[in-house]
Parts: structure tokens; sequence; C-alpha cells
């Protein structure tokens, strides 16, 4: 039994414009397929301010990843829209960065990590004067000042990961998508890189949505968790995360709201399970 279109989707949370960076209205995805049209994301409302640091979370296949394409302006949407200071989104935006979980397809391993982080630099005609202090700055905020000149190759999977983030913000971007980028590593470098990315938001000012399927990692990075159901995906809620702006790994994640809020979060992803189990029954 498939779910009534017409009754009014969940949504989450909306701004005032004066508010706004990033406004998702009604997003919908479908794909073509031999089969017939398949239903990817089925209608995604949501707001950002600036300076937001949220966290989405759901199921397998919920469709995160064709979501934050669509954001990034890489996938066109079936319908809805995507806009960025008021603009519409129709092709990357130049002050939009996204960072990928394949990070050793998304680096150039001929290029040493400075040429890395200065390409998109580069391609953007940034002077290179310029170019060389961005790289410099991007670099030591991440904790690779002692590396530029090693290969990709030659560093760990976490380091690797670093350098792309490096290029990320090199590029100055007010919004940083970031697709389950820490899933590939051991969790110890996964909580340092989690830490790198709070004190990056606190720093440069970011604007960050990223995408994770593992729930403590949403509720300890995020100041809000927005919650997908199973595919066709909408916003099965939005979350606001009040645990202090200042974390730590271990007093954090040892607090009693910490649990809490885990276990909400937790409770959701089994509600989406359950429903999409019910809806194709």
């Amino acid at each position: 039994m498939q779910p009534d279109t017409a009754a009014q989707l969940p949504e989450g949370k909306t701004l005032p414009d004066d508010q706004t960076l990033l406004r998702i209205r009604g997003l919908k995805k479908t794909y073509r397929s031999d089969a017939g049209p398949i239903e990817a994301v089925r209608s995604i409302t949501f707001d950002l301010a600036r300076g937001d640091l949220a966290c989405l979370v759901g199921p397998s296949g919920s469709g995160k990843t064709t979501l934050l394409k669509c954001i990034a302006g890489l996938l066109e949407p079936t319908d809805g829209e995507v806009i960025l200071h008021g603009e519409p989104v129709h092709g990357p935006p130049k002050n939009m960065a996204v960072v990928f979980q394949e990070y050793g397809r998304s680096l150039f391993p001929w290029l040493r990590v400075d040429s890395n982080v200065e390409l998109p630099l580069k391609n953007a005609g940034v002077p290179k004067s310029e170019r060389k202090k961005l790289v410099e700055d991007a670099l030591e905020a991440v904790g690779l000042s002692h590396v530029p000149r090693s290969y990709p190759w030659q560093l760990s999977g976490g380091m690797q990961q670093r350098v792309a983030i490096a290029r990320a913000i090199a590029y100055q971007p007010e919004v940083l998508l970031m697709d389950e980028p820490f899933a590939a590593v051991d969790a110890q470098t996964r909580a340092d890189l989690e830490d790198l990315i709070r004190k990056l938001w606190m720093e440069h000012g970011l604007t960050i949505l990223f995408i994770t399927h593992d729930i403590d990692e949403s509720v300890y990075l995020g100041q809000r968790v927005l919650m997908l159901s199973s595919s066709p995906t909408v916003v099965q809620d939005d979350i606001d995360i009040d645990l202090p702006r200042e974390r730590t790994q271990l007093e954090t994640r040892s607090e009693q709201r910490f649990t809490e809020l885990r276990h909400h979060v937790y409770q959701q992803i089994q509600k989406a399970k359950h429903d999409a189990s019910a809806s194709s029954a």
C-alpha cells in the first residue's frame, strides 16, 4: 500500500527570509528505469541559517546522497528548488564546496598535497600569491602543514581525508556539504576528524550540512539532526541538539542528555524502517 501523496507531507524547520542562507523547497527526484520510474526523494523541505551545523541521517537507501547532489547542483531535481542567497541553484554554486566519502577518488595521486588543495583555486582564477596563502592556511587548519610536498598515496586514510577537507575550506565556501566523509576511516581517526570539523565550523563560521549513517556521530557533531524516512524520502523529524557548544568525545558522550538524544534518533530510524515495511505490505 502506497502512502497518500495528496496528504500533507512532513517538512523540516523553515525560517524567515532574513535568517535563511540555504532553502530547500519540495525537492523531489525520480529516476527512470526499464521497470518504470523510481521515486528516490518524494519531497524534502528545510532551511539552513548562516552558521548552522546540521547532520542528516536516515536508513540505508533513503536517498541521502541523491539529496546532497541535488543541493550541490550536481544533479537536477525532478521538482522543487534549492535556493542559496535567494538565488535558485542550477549548477554547482561558487560559494559551496563538497567533501565526499571516497577521498581516494577525489584526490589526484600524481599531484602533491599542496597542489591538490590548490587546484580548485587555480581553476577559479585566483592569483598565484593568494592561492599560496590560502593553501598554507588550509593545511595549517587541518594539521597538515608538515606534509605539503607529500603525495596522497604516502598518507594514511585519515590524513588523505584531511587533504580533501583542506581543499574544500581553502576555497572559502559559505556552505560545506559533506557526504559520509568519515565512513572509511577507523574509529579513533573518525573521532579526531569529528573534532576537526567542529573546530573548523567554529573558527571559520561555515554553514555545514553533514550526511552520516552514524547515529552517535550525528548527535555529537550537530546543532540539529534532520531525520529522513526510508525511500521515497521525506523529512521525518528535525531535532534540535541542545548540547553545549563546546564538546569533547569523552565528556559529551558521557552526558545523560547525549544518551537521550541518541535514543530519540535511533527510535526515528526504527520508525522509518517499520513504516517502509508497512507501506510495501
